[in-house]
């Protein structure tokens, strides 16, 4: 029987075992959107999980949509991440960068030219946009794009994954999760188009199976994989027959080869299935993918296992217990004790929350 703690190959990235770490933003970067000095200890603490997802990583000044976030698309960034994968490396540790573009889900002080945030249609996403201060504001509605400057942000994905690959990157996750600019392309509350990026699951899909296969084109399919999030509803985002919408995204990214496909689902019983009432999709969805599926989603140890026990999953993301506990691996390899995380410390801020969380052997008796 398959354990969470055998090894599996992502394609061409060997992870050492199938925990992974999932994509955590941390508001913690410096001026110019750069990688906190402290993400070098950050990470490299937290090297021992099979995979690490990058905190999400605007591709471009107009994808940023929350404070201190950091970016991969100037030489600055690139410079600053270098050091985070030298480190990482160091301890035999593999990690990937998510790259992200938030569309709608940002505010004019976010936005390059200080106008309107983009999306597929001129409709705002409900609940409150983060402004630089941390303070909170009404999304806006934002300015639907032309097809002609959709073919340019598939070219800003490109030039963002040419730069992870500078930085020393082991491959991406293109981020088309969590009600961002390409989950809104996918789900028909937010895409109301009419033209050939709207209306059929086949047109909706489009956008993304470009940015696919553009960036595939940089790194190979075997070192690219893609976040999913079909029903969890974040950023108001929702779609009115998410089983059908997500299976068609499954088989249509199959011929790929990706390295893997990243579900955010919820196991029955965890937080997020309650609160939206999500249907379990993930053994058809893996099916129809053909490839590894990672599964995400208020996982602990036993859920996790018994996902891989039940063939939905061949490897989890776990976010939280991974911030709070550098060593989770282990803790869950021995049954530890965890960490309990600190939430007034999740974003913003220095060393606290962030890179003092005790490992086993530091950890008071």
């Amino acid at each position: 029987m398959t354990s969470l703690f055998d090894p599996i190959d992502l394609g061409a990235i060997h992870a050492g075992n199938r925990i992974a770490m999932a994509p955590l933003t941390r508001s913690r970067a410096v001026e110019g959107e750069v990688p906190n000095p402290l993400a070098v200890e950050y990470y490299a603490q937290r090297a021992s999980v099979g995979l690490i997802i990058s905190e999400a990583t605007q591709i471009s000044r107009q994808g940023q949509g929350y404070p201190n976030t950091p970016g991969i698309f100037t030489d600055a960034q690139v410079a600053g991440w270098k050091p985070i994968l030298d480190a990482v490396h160091a301890r035999g540790g593999k990690m990937v960068a998510q790259l992200w573009h938030v569309g709608r889900i940002s505010i004019s002080d976010y936005q390059p030219d200080g106008g309107a945030p983009v999306g597929p249609s001129a409709i705002a996403a409900e609940g409150q946009a983060m402004k630089p201060d941390f303070s909170m504001t009404p999304f806006q509605v934002p300015r639907a794009l032309t097809t002609d400057e959709i073919a340019g942000i598939v070219a800003d994905y490109v030039h963002a994954a040419e730069m992870a690959k500078k930085a020393g990157f082991d491959g991406i996750e293109v981020h088309a999760a969590n009600g961002y600019l390409i989950d809104q392309f996918l789900k028909d509350g937010s895409n109301q188009r009419d033209d050939r990026y709207g209306g059929s699951v086949e047109n909706r899909a489009r956008f993304l199976l470009e940015v696919v296969a553009a960036v595939v084109a940089v790194w190979g399919a075997d070192r690219v994989g893609v976040r999913i999030s079909p029903s969890n509803g974040a950023n108001g985002s929702r779609d009115s027959d998410p089983a059908s919408t997500f299976l068609y995204v499954a088989k249509a990214l199959k011929p790929f080869g990706l390295s893997y496909l990243h579900l955010i689902e919820g196991e029955p019983g965890t937080p997020m299935s309650i609160k939206f009432d999500a249907p379990q999709l993930a053994a058809e969805i893996r099916a129809a993918f053909g490839g590894p599926l990672m599964l995400n989603g208020g996982l602990t140890k036993a859920l996790a296992q018994q996902a891989l026990d039940d063939g939905r999953a061949d490897l989890v993301s776990s976010g939280v217990p991974v911030l709070a506990n550098p060593d989770l691996v282990e803790r869950w390899r021995t049954d530890a004790p965890l960490n309990a995380p600190d939430k007034d410390t999740f974003y913003g801020g220095g060393a606290r929350g962030y890179t003092d969380y005790p490992a086993l052997e530091s950890a008071p008796a």
